[in-house]
């Protein structure tokens, strides 16, 4: 498989997970998506949640329709939007919040690892 076909695919596969992680902060686990919510958020947790998911969906949907003049302004959006996150992932861990089998500091902390390299992943099948 060609390079730039590899690149589509994992574009298009990072943008379908972001549209159900959106779906799913609209949905079926919006309570558990409180729990990473840091409480310094201004907002009420659930809007929180919601504002998120809807950008979620529009990032993820972005990222399987965009055509190559804006692929990689999309893919810098998108790597940003995880690093805008991040900090509810902290949050998560420093609070000690069980959310989504994250039920241990240990699974809280190995889960931050996993935030650069979704910021990778959004750079390089974008580039």
């Amino acid at each position: 498989m060609k390079e730039e076909n590899i690149k589509t695919v994992a574009r298009i596969l990072l943008g379908v997970g972001l549209i159900g992680a959106g779906i799913g902060h609209l949905t079926f686990a919006r309570k558990e998506f409180q729990a990473q919510v840091p409480d310094w958020v201004p907002l009420k947790k659930d809007d929180t949640v919601v504002y998120s998911g809807i950008a979620e969906i529009a990032m993820g949907s972005a990222l399987v329709l965009t055509n190559e003049k804006y692929k990689t302004t999309i893919g810098k959006i998108a790597a940003s939007l995880f690093v805008g996150v991040f900090p509810g992932n902290v949050s998560q861990l420093l609070n000690k919040r069980s959310a989504f089998g994250l039920n241990s500091d240990k699974k809280r902390l190995l889960r931050l690892f996993f935030q650069p390299a979704l910021v990778y992943w959004a750079i390089k099948s974008t580039d």
